[in-house]
């Protein structure tokens, strides 16, 4: 098992490399990079946010109306002083060769130095600080709500296998697990968060904007009450691959020899259920976790938190793509690959420590 996992933690760094290589590659040659965003703010004259903006939008505003004096109205037929765009080039970086670039942003994050966010003021890793907790409690509770429905759901429908109770449960699971998350959660909004029906649940963030006044008792409520339609729309779909795992585990459990000769000795189905097949048969669902986990994370964390306006990794990534953000949009894209990576690897682990006999180095 160490060989093993020697390699896997071995094979993290080329897998990291090629995904952030082709990325950087693919956004070279796409249209509207942070030079063409911050061109058009100064343009149009929304200069609010952008690192020294105010000194290339002055300056930029400053040549528009050089060039025609006394009409103060930018027309698209009018370009910048070449001076500004200069300018604008070198504070992002863009004045250097790409090969430059691209090695120089290898070593940095070699070292988890992501830089500077383009258009906010703060660092990205100071970003990513501040988003990851909300798309890690999305996933904890996205998969802590899973494993309490489909587990019992699941030894249920194994012991009663072929009853009407496990057909109409199975299709029941099988929709929801065909809803995509982000078509029930436009849905949860438009009956319950004020969207056409009902205005029972709040829209945006997780907590109210007087959360640090209210009480403990009023802060765990203020928090459910704001997590509660993100979380329904990020487990819909989760049910089924679990459940139908756990009622195939205990229906293999259950057919084999020290289940009948368990019987044979007169010991009650309910004993011999959770006594001796609930742990053997648990083994793998346990281990599940991880991969539960991975599944729920980077689901969950894109288009939930975009629809709820939560601001964790995803949001944070779908911003900085809108805005073509770079070092963000590479510093989220490089955090999530690697807590990927670092799970599917725990959870191989999980496996080989719930039920030795699996052995991965056997499959090399």
């Amino acid at each position: 098992m160490g060989a093993y996992l020697i390699r896997r933690l071995l094979l993290v760094i080329p897998t990291l490399w090629a995904i952030i290589t082709i990325n950087f590659f693919i956004v070279q040659i796409a249209p509207g990079g942070p030079v063409d965003q911050a061109i058009a703010n100064i343009q149009f004259g929304q200069t609010t946010g952008l690192p020294g903006a105010d000194s290339a939008g002055s300056s930029g505003r400053a040549a528009l109306n050089a060039s025609n004096p006394g009409d103060n109205q930018y027309r698209g037929s009018r370009g910048l002083d070449p001076e500004v765009i200069a300018e604008i080039t070198q504070r992002y970086g863009f004045d250097k060769p790409l090969h430059e670039r691209y090695f120089k942003m290898l070593w940095d994050y070699a070292r988890f130095d992501f830089g500077d966010s383009l258009f906010r003021s703060s660092s990205v890793i100071q970003l990513i600080k501040d988003s990851l907790p909300v798309s890690v409690t999305l996933g904890l509770w996205s998969t802590l709500i899973i494993y309490l429905v489909s587990i019992p759901l699941g030894i249920r429908k194994a012991v009663h296998n072929g009853s009407a109770f496990d057909i109409w449960s199975s299709t029941l699971i099988i929709v929801g697990y065909a809803i995509p998350s982000f078509l029930f959660g436009i849905m949860l909004i438009v009956v319950f968060a004020g969207g056409s029906y009902l205005d029972w649940f709040p829209l945006r963030g997780l907590t109210s904007p007087q959360f640090d006044n209210l009480p403990w008792y009023g802060k765990i409520t203020d928090y459910l009450w704001h997590i509660t339609l993100p979380i329904l729309a990020t487990v819909i779909g989760g049910f089924a691959t679990l459940t139908m795992l756990t009622k195939n585990s205990f229906l293999d459990e259950i057919r084999k020899q020290y289940v009948v000769t368990a019987r044979a000795k007169g010991l009650d189905e309910k004993n011999i259920l959770y006594r001796h097949v609930f742990r053997n048969a648990m083994l793998l669902v346990i281990a599940g976790f991880p991969a539960t986990f991975i599944s729920m994370f980077f689901t969950g964390s894109l288009l939930i938190e975009v629809m709820f306006s939560l601001n964790g990794l995803g949001l944070l990534g779908y911003d900085a793509t809108i805005q073509r953000d770079y070092p963000v949009m590479f510093g989220t894209l490089y955090i999530f690959t690697l807590i990927g990576l670092l799970l599917n690897i725990l959870s191989d682990i999980t496996y080989t420590l719930v039920d030795p006999r699996i052995d991965f180095e056997g499959r090399q």
